[in-house]
């Protein structure tokens, strides 16, 4: 395979993984009504040590959990999130983002939430229960988000 098969076919791969704008807004918007419990850290790209490494959009924790060290990194992260949540980019399938979801839960994650932006919807997964939410409130482990507010233009 020639130097420029690998470069197009590199591209390519990117392309399919490539966030987009809705993406980048709806995380935005999560952050900021995250960013108002005082009691949490909501940390945006951070890589679990979960099935060879996992990264959710954004992964919540208790503030106590996290203390860095700016001497000495961490690559993948052994503590697993309270809450973990992942936005779909149109170039996902809702299903394959669902089993992501589920493999999160069973690496120990309390709930994920699975934010679809085109239809409004949130399905959160938890170690016990499977739940679809249209444009309202979704709350897990004292965490709350108000999606009616997130998908407002």
């Amino acid at each position: 395979m020639s130097d420029e098969q690998n470069v197009n076919e590199d591209d390519n791969s990117r392309d399919e993984k490539m966030p987009s704008l809705n993406h980048s807004y709806t995380c935005f918007q999560l952050m900021r009504q995250l960013m108002g419990n005082e009691n949490i850290y909501p940390l945006p790209e951070l890589t679990l040590d979960i099935a060879n490494g996992v990264t959710p959009d954004i992964s919540v924790f208790p503030k106590e959990h996290i203390s860095p060290n700016f001497f000495n990194d961490i690559i993948k992260f052994r503590q697993a999130p309270v809450l973990a949540i992942e936005v779909i980019s149109p170039t996902q399938s809702i299903q394959a983002m669902l089993e992501k979801a589920r493999m999160l839960v069973s690496g120990g994650v309390k709930a994920v939430w699975t934010v679809e932006p085109f239809g409004h919807n949130v399905f959160v997964i938890t170690g016990d229960s499977e739940k679809l939410f249209h444009n309202e409130p979704v709350e897990n482990e004292g965490i709350k988000v108000d999606f009616s507010d997130i998908f407002r233009i």
